[in-house]
């Protein structure tokens, strides 16, 4: 499928750049770009053969041509544009986490039913085709009743307390960059939005979390735990047990392989499913579909259900940015 609607990316970071090679992968391009900083929109406009170049965001949204908006900007940014974006009347992809907040998400969302648009996170789990292969089979009962889901995401940051994994001003810590993930890939195969919610937190200096670990069980006594961390390299793994099988996927953020051992005689049957590399290419045509009215795959149920996870968790901890206080 080629792209049909003109995008409009606002950020020229590391999702930019992959976002722009998605659309060329599709056989088209960027219609436009937009960034903070003036002359970097003017480079990746040259890099990718992007005709319009906008010198503030604000540009972005003023411009009738533009269909959608791809938000990549830092966190505790998002609700800013979100509110400029949806009230234009542009549908939205904006990048994980969507906001800082529920309650910002919910305003978001509103303004998203207000104006008759698309509101969507960038959420690859919900894009990727290995999940939507496991989750039919799991619903023909293939695997029995699920039991337990096990995440860990572990990565190893130098302590540069400036950058924005563990800058408050920038809204980092473990939860928003990479929490989202595992509790995206929890909800994504739970029966229900899990109720029962436990944690503990490690701080970075900064007073953002720089690990945590997260107990959850919804109503059909699913559970789950979730492992994080900043400073301490783990597999990107997650491991979902059933009565019959228990499913193991690695570097699951855009996972494209699984593999399957069968509890009654332990045999191995590994399921694979596109292609890592196309990621970006996956959540672009699903935008456009639900875009066109087709078939709506954001999930954004699913990212308002994490949302509220993550807010009830740091509220626990007590623990806010300053745009919070």
């Amino acid at each position: 499928m080629a792209v049909q609607y003109r995008w409009a990316t606002l950020g020229c970071g590391v999702i930019g750049h992959q976002l722009a090679e998605a659309m060329q992968k599709l056989g088209g391009n960027l219609y436009s770009v937009g960034n903070r900083t003036y002359e970097k929109g003017l480079a990746f406009a040259a890099e990718y053969g992007i005709p319009k170049v906008y010198r503030t965001p604000e540009e972005i949204f003023a411009d009738d041509d533009v269909d959608i908006v791809y938000i990549s900007t830092p966190h505790n940014t998002h609700i800013k544009y979100l509110r400029q974006a949806l009230a234009a009347g542009k549908h939205v992809l904006c990048e994980k986490s969507i906001t800082l907040n529920a309650a910002e998400l919910a305003e978001a969302v509103q303004l998203a039913r207000e104006h008759h648009v698309v509101l969507a996170e960038a959420q690859t789990i919900y894009h990727m085709p290995i999940y939507r292969v496991l989750k039919e089979r799991m619903e023909k009962g293939e695997f029995g009743p699920l039991r337990l889901l096990q995440m860990n995401f572990g990565s190893y940051k130098e302590y540069n307390m400036k950058n924005r994994f563990f800058n408050r001003s920038l809204a980092g810590g473990a939860m928003l960059d990479i929490g989202v993930y595992a509790l995206s890939f929890v909800r994504w195969f739970m029966s229900s939005c899990p109720h029962e919610i436990l944690s503990q937190v490690k701080y970075a200096p900064t007073g953002v979390d720089e690990q945590a670990s997260i107990l959850l069980k919804n109503e059909q006594e699913e559970m789950a735990t979730v492992i994080l961390s900043l400073h301490a390299k783990q597999p990107k793994r997650g491991t979902i047990s059933f009565d019959k099988a228990y499913i193991e996927l690695y570097e699951y953020p855009r996972g494209d392989k699984a593999v399957i051992t069968w509890t009654e005689d332990g045999r191995k049957e590994e399921v694979t499913a596109r292609d890592t590399a196309d990621a970006l290419t996956y959540e672009v045509r699903d935008m456009e579909q639900a875009v066109s009215g087709a078939e709506n795959t954001m999930h954004l149920d699913y990212t308002v259900d994490v949302m509220d996870i993550m807010t009830k968790i740091r509220q626990d901890w007590g623990m806010k940015y300053p745009e919070e206080k």
